[in-house]
């Protein structure tokens, strides 16, 4: 098991150094799923939702969270991100809406962060248009699903 690279010798917090990482192509895709009654699924899915457009608005605020990180996140480095990805699956048999996020950079360190604030933004987005009608909505199996580029290479969550 690697160091925990955000603490110093003494323990103590810090941000990580990355002046003398070299500068690569980065790329990171989170995933996560909520789940709802299936009438709940059904508004959405028709766009009748008393707010609007729920995917459309979730989508914005996942990219907007990507975006923020970090100033969510106390550690992580503030990044130009190159593109922001979010695509939305309805699965009518689990009564859930999945989300995919893909970030990508270029730069010294990597967007594993900003994929999986994308996601949980997103989903928490779809719980606030649609906690009038669910409150029993619930998020599940966030994660990272792959990342490439810097000194690791490119790593998959098989």
């Amino acid at each position: 098991m690697s160091e925990l690279t955000h603490f110093d010798s003494r323990g103590q917090a810090h941000m990580v150094d990355v002046v003398d990482k070299r500068e690569t192509r980065r790329l990171a895709r989170a995933a996560g799923s909520i789940f709802m009654q299936p009438e709940t699924l059904a508004k959405i899915a028709e766009g009748g939702a008393k707010k609007g457009d729920v995917l459309g608005v979730a989508r914005i605020a996942g990219i907007q969270a990507a975006k923020r990180t970090s100033e969510l996140i106390p550690l992580c480095h503030p990044l130009a991100l190159t593109r922001v990805g979010i695509e939305f699956t309805l699965d009518h048999q689990a009564n859930s809406v999945d989300c995919i996020a893909t970030t990508e950079t270029f730069g010294r360190t990597g967007v594993e962060m900003e994929a999986l604030t994308a996601i949980n933004v997103a989903l928490l987005t779809i719980y606030d248009m649609c906690k009038a009608a669910d409150r029993g909505m619930h998020m599940e199996n966030i994660r990272l699903l792959e990342k490439r580029g810097g000194k690791s290479g490119h790593w998959t969550n098989a």
